[in-house]
């Protein structure tokens, strides 16, 4: 060091550039929300996006109960119980080799055609009581309805097709 000199006119350079490393941070965040979008782990901007759509999943019989599968939503064999299977019994009656498979059309709105209208009593377990309009008949849906719901609708309309 010469005698003009000082300690303090030695600097060290930093061994990276902050101007490199943000575009690849920004690369990285944007990656993993496109991550966490594409697996629904972000809160949608649409709460219930399903909910004005009719909805229909093909429900069968599985060792002695009626189930339905989703992959759209993550379920499978997803059991009906508490009254539900006696209230499904009714609206298929008409339905020749229902245990096998059919169409159940359903929507917190009316549709044309529909079948049934299912009303609210009360929340229960995680799950809610319905009971068919015209009939004291009552059912427990359970949880797996906040897949297609993000509240429980006062009503469900419901109509059950043959698959043919």
């Amino acid at each position: 060091m010469n005698s003009k000199e000082s300690p303090q006119d030695e600097t060290i350079q930093p061994s990276f550039h902050w101007k490199r490393i943000i575009p690849v941070l920004l690369i990285l965040i944007l990656v993993a929300a496109g991550f966490a979008w594409n697996y629904g782990l972000l809160p949608s901007s649409k709460p219930g996006a399903r909910e004005n759509a009719i909805m229909v999943i093909a429900p069968y019989q599985y060792q002695g109960t009626w189930v339905f599968d989703d992959a759209s939503v993550g379920l499978v064999r997803e059991p009906f119980v508490a009254g539900v299977p006696e209230m499904i019994d009714v609206i298929v009656k008409d339905i020749p080799g229902s245990e096998e498979g059919f169409r159940l059309l359903f929507s917190a709105n009316a549709f044309p055609g529909y079948q049934k209208k299912l009303v609210w009593l009360r929340g229960d377990g995680g799950g809610n009581y319905y009971r068919f309009e015209d009939d004291p008949m009552e059912g427990w849906i359970c949880p797996a309805m906040f897949k297609y719901y993000s509240t429980a609708p006062k009503e469900l309309y419901v109509k059950a097709e043959s698959k043919n």
